[in-house]
């Protein structure tokens, strides 16, 4: 094999896995734009999003900052030296992070060092099968931190919230899928897809649903008890009403693709690995012998390219009398008390990028900088160093709030932060202290990394570096950035609830359907 060409060829399939959104997914997206009335926050929401595939598309850049954990399936001819073709993948994973297609995601679990270029212990995942057939087969997906903590296993028999019993059957896995819908709420970046693995152990059970995700959106699955099963998922998890971002809507799910396998008598696993919207998932036939991409996989069809609908969403939500309001830091008390769940707001000026680190840090030491009446952002960047040394944002989307529930509110109080931005919302340990204090919760869109990053104007500088580039505290320069409050100081959620609600229309389901 030429083993240069094979790493560039590599290289190629992780540019495109982390810029590029595959046909069937667009089309999965496009469909549930559709379905959403103009002016909701489903729709602003989806605005957004489809906004956010055609800029990663023309800046080749990352469509989430959050570029996961790269996984490569791969199928050889026999003889094909699967050790080469391992050091080619690290050398492309190498440069692809040098060139900020992907994001430094790979830390040491005991020490907390981020290596600085996705290589490490286990990282990146690269599974090898042999087949007789003469091309190699690679596929990837980079399935980002969001929605890998929103992946469930499900022992039977239990007792499913809402459900009731799940027993050893059709009927029992049916609840445990759709309950697996249910807790991912928006965490996961709803709208989602899901890959289900029925059977196996515990690890084995979890790589059979994430197999599935290697699936198509529009396959049919040859087992008709697992079609029919797939189908009756489809129609009724989007009668949950959770929607995109967990904002409420029409659309909760994307795609829905079970496997099954044996399992011993003692055990019964229902595995669950959840996808969000942005699901990067491509893949290429390779040459054997000189390294070259024969065909590329998933982009059967024509491609959709996605008009600027973000504005016009944000335009039909003023004339749905959404209350739209501009704020620039320091932020006063009075500002924050005059907002309610559902308005939106738009910042300009200065904001600070914090979450897992940087929370921690600041329990126990002063901030860097005077936090006071400031903005905090859930977001761990992908960012670019030019020739002068100067720092450029590539990506910039939310990350998941829910982690820094221990730390959130009492870090507002002691440095009088006044807004806090990330996704999929809080708890109530936060809600308290937003309402105690005087702060506000803001949800940013998930995933919608390019559109966020071209908010922001200009980046003033950066403290807490030895945290790795995704930790790090980023002074951030932003202008028109974008966000709907979820957590107001008056005690209200949106999160709670839709949770509520949903969880009601969850009992609906709890009766047999399949004997």
């Amino acid at each position: 094999m030429n083993v240069e060409k094979f790493q560039e060829s590599m290289y190629q399939l992780i540019v495109e896995t982390s810029t590029n959104l595959p046909k069937d997914v667009r089309r999965a997206v496009k469909k549930a734009k559709e379905s959403e009335s103009a002016g909701t926050r489903a729709a602003l929401s989806l605005g957004t999003i489809t906004n956010n595939i055609q800029m990663a598309d023309e800046n080749i850049s990352p469509i989430c900052q959050d570029t996961g954990l790269p996984t490569f399936k791969i199928k050889t001819p026999v003889g094909v030296n699967q050790i080469k073709i391992k050091e080619a993948i690290y050398n492309a994973i190498e440069q692809a992070t040098n060139d900020a297609k992907l994001r430094p995601n790979s830390v040491d679990s005991l020490t907390g060092k981020n290596s600085g270029n996705n290589l490490g212990g286990g990282t990146p995942v690269i599974k090898f099968d042999q087949w007789e057939k003469d091309y190699i087969d690679v596929r990837l997906i980079l399935k980002g931190g969001g929605c890998e903590n929103k992946n469930i296993q499900y022992s039977l028999p239990c007792e499913l919230e809402g459900l009731g019993r799940a027993g050893r059957d059709l009927d029992g896995i049916r609840k445990c899928i759709l309950h697996s819908v249910y807790q991912a709420q928006g965490q996961g970046c709803s709208a989602g897809f899901i890959g289900v693995g029925i059977g196996g152990d515990r690890s084995s059970g979890y790589d059979l649903a994430k197999e599935q995700l290697f699936r198509s959106v529009e396959d049919v699955n040859p087992n008709e008890d697992l079609r029919k099963l797939e189908d009756y998922i489809m129609e009724n998890a989007n009668k949950l009403g959770i929607g995109t971002m967990g904002f409420g809507g029409e659309t909760t799910l994307l795609g829905c693709k079970i496997g099954v396998m044996n399992r011993i008598p003692a055990s019964f696993f229902v595995s669950v690995a959840y996808n969000c919207w942005a699901f990067r998932r491509l893949g290429v036939t390779v040459d054997p012998e000189t390294g070259d991409i024969q065909e590329w996989l998933y982009q059967d069809g024509e491609k959709i390219e996605f008009q600027n609908d973000a504005e016009k969403e944000t335009a039909a939500a003023s004339e749905e009398q959404t209350k739209v309001v501009s704020l620039k830091a320091p932020i006063t008390e009075e500002q924050i008390r005059e907002l309610k769940v559902g308005d939106v707001v738009r910042i300009d000026g200065r904001m600070y990028t914090g979450r897992d680190a940087i929370h921690k840090y600041l329990m126990d030491n002063d901030a860097p900088v005077d936090l006071n009446g400031q903005v905090i952002y859930h977001c761990g960047p992908v960012m670019a160093k030019d020739e002068e040394g100067n720092w450029t944002v590539k990506a910039a989307g939310p990350t998941t709030s829910i982690r820094e529930e221990p730390y959130q509110g009492d870090i507002m109080k002691k440095f009088g932060i006044r807004a806090v931005i990330g996704k999929g919302g809080m708890g109530p340990k936060t809600l308290a202290a937003l309402k105690e204090h005087g702060g506000v919760y803001l949800n940013a869109i998930g995933g919608a990394a390019q559109y966020y990053a071209d908010c922001i104007k200009k980046v003033d500088g950066v403290d807490l570096t030895q945290f790795g580039i995704p930790e790090a505290m980023w002074h951030l320069n932003v202008e028109g950035f974008t966000a709907v409050v979820t957590m107001d100081s008056h005690g209200n959620s949106l999160h709670a609830d839709v949770d509520k609600s949903s969880l009601e229309k969850l009992a609906q389901f709890k009766e047999p359907v399949f004997k």
